[in-house]
């Protein structure tokens, strides 16, 4: 890609009246919302995807947020292992799960 160099701008205050005047030229007109035109197909998409809000990453078929009791011991024990394996708690737990439901599919 090329790189674009932009042009050494000179402050509004270092102007002249009449380079301040071409500066501020734009800004002094009225309904500019005509100059616009229909997005292009290539705008559209990059527009969305800026957009769009970040979020998670989707996994899977996706995720669902889910509301659990667990022992406070257990948590903090949970939370310990999962710090030493590198892990979220909720990472730790889907883990957990699928060892479970693997072990009872046998």
């Amino acid at each position: 890609m090329k790189k674009h160099r932009r042009a050494e701008k000179k402050s509004f205050q270092a102007m002249t009246v009449d380079e301040l005047a071409e500066a501020t030229a734009a800004y002094g007109q009225e309904m500019v919302i005509d100059a616009f035109a229909p997005m292009s197909r290539q705008s559209r998409a990059r527009w969305e995807r800026a957009r769009r809000r970040a979020g998670r990453p989707r996994r899977g078929r996706g995720v669902k947020v889910i509301s659990v009791s667990v022992e406070q011991n257990l948590l903090k024990e949970s939370d310990r292992v999962a710090k030493e394996l590198g892990l979220s708690r909720a990472r730790l737990i889907e883990r957990g799960l699928r060892a479970v439901i693997a072990a009872n599919a046998k």
